[in-house]
């Protein structure tokens, strides 16, 4: 949020020149457009990267660990077809996750959900509904969609989560304010696997493993069936290279 206030100011000031020097000697109007542009631009790079900081102060790494943790997180479930499948891989390989779930799909798919807790993953906000125009939503909206995913969750847990993932990772003035009141810790990721893109499972892990390094996130999602195949190659390379799987709670705890 401080370097949105900070923009803010700059263009208002910059804005304010501009009319000082219209009124004194005159100038193109195409200044104005070019100013115009330019905040534009960097309000929707902004939103589009957690990293900046730039609404709102998101975790999407620990550059302070020490030993070779890393965390792996997926989006969008639970699913039907294949979140129970991604629970027994990480159970084969004694690997832990985070998952950030929609709310509907929790009132959807309750056991899916329970099955998720019982075995010791963590939870997360991801919205009650992850609609297309969601990033448009009021404070107001924003709030109603955290409460009800935080509802469905304390339903069946008795539990409430500390920890929100913006849906399409895109962030906005709205959504800080809302989340000002929630009080959730917003998650990103390092490691942008890019898996609802990209189908051959092997590009996703050569991906992912081009960028490993202690402290990372890695964003997958468990609703298509790549996430299976790319799952059980991504545990074994990291077997291989001796890293560990926890979850995003046991990574920000870690200095």
């Amino acid at each position: 949020m401080k370097n949105f206030k900070i923009t803010s100011f700059v263009t208002i000031s910059l804005f304010l020149l501009l009319v000082i020097l219209d009124t004194t000697v005159g100038i193109a109007l195409w200044w104005y457009i070019l100013l115009l542009i330019l905040w534009f631009t960097i309000m929707a790079l902004g939103s589009f990267n957690m990293s900046w900081g730039f609404y709102l102060k998101a975790f999407t790494s620990n550059p302070k660990v020490t030993q070779k943790n890393i965390a792996i997180t997926f989006d969008d479930g639970p699913n039907p077809e294949y979140t129970l499948k991604v629970l027994d891989i990480l159970n084969q390989y004694n690997a832990k996750a985070t998952f950030f779930c929609i709310g509907e799909h929790i009132e959807r798919y309750p056991e899916i959900f329970k099955a998720i807790v019982a075995q010791g993953h963590a939870i997360g906000n991801h919205s009650f509904s992850h609609e297309l125009m969601i990033d448009f939503n009021s404070t107001e909206n924003w709030l109603d969609e955290i409460k009800q995913t935080d509802n469905a969750i304390h339903k069946l847990t008795n539990r409430k989560t500390t920890l929100f993932r913006p849906p399409f990772g895109v962030t906005t003035p709205k959504l800080a304010q809302a989340l000002a009141v929630t009080e959730q810790q917003v998650i990103g990721w390092s490691i942008r696997s890019f898996d609802t893109v990209i189908k051959n499972p092997e590009r996703i892990v050569k991906r992912i493993t081009k960028q490993l390094k202690p402290g990372a996130v890695i964003l997958l999602h468990d609703k298509q069936p790549n996430v299976l195949p790319v799952l059980e190659h991504l545990l074994q390379v990291l077997q291989k290279q001796d890293y560990q799987t926890v979850t995003i709670n046991e990574l920000l705890n870690e200095h």
